[in-house]
């Protein structure tokens, strides 16, 4: 009776040790992932990563390390901890070959976040499609076309295609071409372009606004005119600006060529 009284001692003892040992791991594991969990969180949105993103890798980093506190508590119990490990790495090489489209462009919508190549509301042309960023997803982005319509892109499409994004910088150039006839005066017609250009004050005078003849062709004589502008004034400049070359021009005199032909029939009498 003392010998079975002694190995029930001896297991609990053993045992008891291991499963308090195994608890006050999960315990202090528990505070320790609570604390790196929420200093993600916190830096993610100190960077102003997407509130969905955060999200996801808050709770994604909870996993990852709750599962490796809860093996470590088993290998305290004396359980082989071998074998899990091994499932877990099957299980998670599985996954991602079934998931690698998916994850791909949840990496390519974390690089998106960190490197900020663009921001919600920026105008840009990004894997094939022109607009608005309305949302950058952790899968997709959400752009937003000038007609209306709402476009879904994945994010490993945009990462892997260049990027331009035409908010980015605080001021713009516009680039505008117009012709005006050989027998008009040029030095009269660069002088008006000159005029209705400094009359707008969304125009900057640095850098200085460009007027200049750039091409002798067929039918005109062409200037380039290149004012720079604020990007958020650029199609508003554009659209003006183009209208008042073409009634300043009319009230001067100043032709504007466009496309013609001239047809000459010639009269043949019959013998």
């Amino acid at each position: 009776m003392e010998s079975v009284m002694q190995k029930l001692t001896d297991w609990a003892t053993l045992y008891g040790i291991k499963i308090i040992g195994a608890i006050t791991i999960v315990v202090l594991g528990r505070i320790v992932v609570g604390f790196l969990t929420g200093l993600v969180r916190r830096l993610m949105r100190k960077s102003n990563a997407e509130e969905t993103l955060t999200r996801f890798v808050s709770s994604l980093t909870k996993i990852g390390l709750m599962t490796f506190i809860f093996i470590a508590a088993l290998g305290t119990l004396g359980v082989q901890t071998a074998s899990f490990v091994a499932v877990i790495g099957a299980a998670g090489l599985a996954i991602g070959f079934a998931l690698q489209g998916s994850l791909a462009n949840f990496a390519s919508g974390v690089m998106l976040i960190i490197f900020r190549p663009f921001k919600a509301g920026d105008y840009v042309d990004a894997g094939g499609t022109s607009g608005s960023v309305e949302a950058i997803q952790i899968f997709n982005t959400i752009l937003k076309t000038p007609d209306n319509k709402k476009v879904i892109i994945p994010n490993s499409k945009i990462t892997g295609d260049s990027i331009t994004n035409y908010s980015a910088m605080e001021n713009r150039r516009i680039d505008m071409v117009f012709g005006i006839g050989y027998g008009d005066d040029i030095k009269k017609a660069k002088e008006t372009l000159e005029r209705i250009l400094a009359e707008d004050s969304r125009i900057l005078k640095d850098p200085a606004p460009v007027v200049a003849v750039s091409e002798l062709a067929d039918s005109s004589v062409n200037f380039v005119v290149r004012p720079w502008t604020k990007t958020s004034d650029y199609w508003s400049v554009y659209f003006n600006i183009t209208e008042r070359v073409k009634l300043t021009f009319d009230q001067e005199g100043i032709s504007i060529p466009f496309p013609q032909q001239d047809i000459y029939m010639h009269q043949v009498t019959a013998a």
